[in-house]
């Protein structure tokens, strides 16, 4: 059975591909009352699964005509999505951080899940046992050396 959560995720998600502009408007007590859950629900599966790690741009304006906007972040080239990724690592990234690069990459197709499960092990603390900063800073190589893996050209030797 799914979560209160993932169920929120999957009916935003599936506005979104529905829009034709690529974003969406939600006014948060109405969406909570659709779900029958607090406001505060609403905050947190915002808040966690439509970061810009993940591909998303988050907007909201509070009072009586208040709203959040969730819109889709659209590269148009390899090259830009490859540069994106490399600032978004930058020279030391957490393990979360890392995950939703990993999980916006099996979304958009650019890896299968087999592949996400295999990078997010190769970057989690259980595998990475060192002191945080150092951690931070060999997972940013790591996913540095995967991501220009992930978008090179080159085709690779069966």
């Amino acid at each position: 059975m799914s979560s209160i959560s993932d169920i929120i995720e999957y009916y935003l998600k599936k506005m979104l591909n529905e829009s034709h502009s690529g974003e969406v408007e939600i006014k948060r007590n109405e969406l909570a009352n659709r779900f029958q859950c607090v406001p505060s629900q609403i905050n947190y599966v915002i808040s966690t699964r439509f970061t810009l790690e993940k591909g998303y741009i988050v907007e909201s304006k509070r009072g009586g005509g208040g709203f959040i906007r969730i819109r889709k972040v659209r590269l148009n080239t390899d090259q830009e999505y490859f540069l994106y990724c490399l600032e978004q690592i930058g020279q030391s990234i957490s393990q979360v951080t890392a995950e939703h690069l990993i999980s916006r990459f099996q979304e958009e197709k650019l890896i299968s899940k087999r592949e996400a499960m295999l990078m997010k092990q190769i970057i989690s603390r259980e595998t990475l046992q060192l002191p945080i900063v150092i951690r931070d800073q060999v997972r940013a190589r790591i996913m540095r050396a995967l991501v220009t893996i992930l978008f090179s050209d080159e085709e690779s030797d069966q």
